[in-house]
């Protein structure tokens, strides 16, 4: 938990150069919700709430979720968020360890769904915007009324706009993207990447289901490019460097409780995260489309898991 804590910070620090203090204030208030909220829970059930407090789950929940939500949500946002993770998405369940979804994505597809407005208000990266300073962002999340909010498109959301231009004219035509991918975007899934790969040089999880996800996701991309017309779902370097797909391969989808547990059910389980992504991107409701895909793979991870079991040594698989 505190390595997984660690390695968003270069995340977060990039973040936090391209939208602003919002994501820290963010952070800072949905810690102590969920602090507050494991020690009243684990209290009543009578358990030892310091024990629940310690091993860091409850911080990796808010963290995650917190890093997800634009950065200047409002702080009622956060506190519903963060309440719904924990309580509805980990203590009913049982708390650490017997939670069959991932928490964090509970609490962001209750908001999405619940307050679409507020969830989808992200805020100018730096270079099309003035970056609010901290008093600004402090106003920003507290008292939302009181100064005007700035918003704007995320490229995913202009990706999916976008009925005329051919997809490399969209590219060098509009202020929101660069050469890579979107302004600030490509910086930020890409400072995800890192410290990913720094929890996989560690040994946290394996490489199956973020690898999975990352390549199925860039095969499906690549499918329907179509040279970049205007019906383009977009290119695959695109795709793998937008929205939450860094951050979800290597931080979501990895979670041990609610995804599959071998090997070969990883390799299954990220590879249809993938799939399921890019589906939702084109062709659903949703630009991004991390946290729909990661509860139903959540859900069928049981079933995953039944059919990847690996032999126990020594013994012969009995055919189903």
């Amino acid at each position: 938990m505190r390595d997984v804590l660690l390695a968003t910070l270069p995340g977060v620090a990039v973040m936090t150069w391209y939208f602003g203090p919002g994501t820290l204030i963010n952070l800072a208030l949905g810690a102590a919700v969920a602090l507050a909220s494991e020690y009243l829970a684990t209290t009543l059930r009578g358990q030892d709430p310091r024990a629940a407090l310690d091993d860091l789950s409850v911080l990796v929940t808010s963290t995650l979720l917190c890093i997800a939500l634009p950065p200047y949500a409002p702080w009622w946002l956060i506190v519903i968020g963060v309440l719904t993770a924990v309580l509805l998405g980990k203590q009913v369940f049982g708390g650490l360890g017997y939670n069959p979804f991932n928490p964090a994505m509970v609490g962001y597809v209750v908001l999405l769904i619940s307050f679409p407005v507020q969830m989808s208000s992200w805020a100018p990266p730096r270079g099309l915007e003035t970056v609010p300073t901290f008093g600004e962002a402090l106003q920003h999340v507290f008292s939302p009324g009181a100064i005007d909010a700035m918003t704007a498109a995320t490229p995913l959301d202009l990706l999916r706009q976008n009925t005329g231009q051919l997809f490399d004219d969209l590219m060098t035509t509009r202020p929101e993207f660069s050469s890579w991918g979107g302004l600030g975007w490509f910086e930020v899934n890409l400072a995800f990447l890192l410290g990913g790969l720094w929890l996989l040089y560690r040994k946290v999880f394996t490489w199956h289901a973020p690898i999975a996800m990352l390549v199925l996701l860039a095969t499906c991309a690549l499918m329907g490019y179509d040279g970049g017309s205007s019906e383009s779902g977009g290119s695959p370097l695109f795709h793998l460097f937008s929205g939450a797909t860094m951050f979800a391969a290597f931080f979501i989808i990895t979670d041990p409780v609610s995804s599959a547990v071998s090997n070969k059910g990883r390799l299954v389980f990220g590879a249809l995260i993938g799939v399921i992504v890019y589906l939702i991107r084109v062709l659903g409701n949703y630009p991004d489309a991390v946290a729909f895909a990661v509860l139903i793979l959540n859900f069928c991870a049981p079933f995953i898991d039944h059919y990847t079991q690996p032999a126990v040594y020594g013994t012969r698989r009995r055919d189903l």
